[in-house]
Parts: C-alpha cells; structure tokens; sequence
C-alpha cells in the first residue's frame, strides 16, 4: 500500500487492515513453509513493510496497540 493512502483512513480502518495483512503475512510464511518454495519472499517482504508503516502512523496519531 502507497503511504498517502495509508495516511488518508481512519484510526480504525487502519487497525482493519493491519489485522487482514497479518492474516496475510501468516498464511503466506505457511505456504513458503508446506511447499519450501522461496518465490514469495517478494510479497512476504511488502507485507512486513505495509503493517511497519501502519504502526508506525498509529503510533504518530497517539494510539495504543
């Protein structure tokens, strides 16, 4: 995700998403993990920068965890 759009949602929605790409996060570390397939590192790498950049904007807004 590009960070103005992540700056744009609300302190919700915000929490919303960083939920689904955890989700994401864990079902494809599974896949790598079940098939030992490395290709996915690229999308691993993206969705570990999408959740540090949505903590790091709550934490600029002042929201606990």
């Amino acid at each position: 995700m590009r960070i103005k759009e992540l700056r744009a949602m609300s302190v919700e929605m915000l929490k919303n998403t960083q939920q689904q790409l955890t989700l994401n996060l864990s079902i494809e570390k599974r896949k790598v993990a079940a098939t030992g397939v490395q290709g996915k590192k690229v999308k691993i790498r993206e969705l570990r920068r999408s959740i540090a950049q949505i903590l790091t904007l709550l934490k600029e807004k002042g929201v606990n965890n």
